[in-house]
Parts: structure tokens; sequence; C-alpha cells
């Protein structure tokens, strides 16, 4: 089944014709790829968060690691940290 469907993708992969319409202005691109790294680098510092505290790591150093308040921190992270 899994070789069918990369077969499947394979031919459709070499059937493909572009079109205007698959184009995208650099700009939109270079914005497209800043959003996916901040997505990324938003998810590493939560799990890094998750992993601090598992450690035993206080909100106040968390915060100062990461150039907020200990009250911040704990604000955006507690519930995320604690689902991890």
């Amino acid at each position: 089944d899994i070789l069918d469907h990369a077969d499947d993708l394979a031919q459709r992969f070499e059937d493909y014709e572009p079109s205007a319409q698959d184009e995208v202005a650099v700009a939109e691109y270079l914005l497209r790829r800043g959003a996916l790294a901040r997505a990324r680098s938003e998810r590493q510092i939560m799990e890094a968060v998750a992993e601090a505290r598992r450690a035993g790591l206080s909100w106040k150093r968390i915060g100062s690691v990461l150039g907020i308040s200990a009250q911040g921190a704990q604000q955006r992270y507690s519930t995320l940290a604690e689902s991890a």
C-alpha cells in the first residue's frame, strides 16, 4: 500500500507541469519562510521550557534566559510546558 502510494506520488511529480498560478513572489516566499522559521523556533523554545521545568529550573531563571519576566514566561509557557 505504501509502495503504491509512493509510485503514485512519483508519477504525479513526473507529470507535473508548472503554471503561472504556481509562482510565488520572492517577498511572499521569504515571508512564508520567516513564518515557518518563527514557528519552529517557538516550538523549540516550548520544548526547552518544558525540559527546563522538568529539570527544576524556576520560572525566574527561564524568564531571564528568554529575556522576559518570570511572570511573562509562566503565563506564556506554563500550559504548554505542562502538556509537553
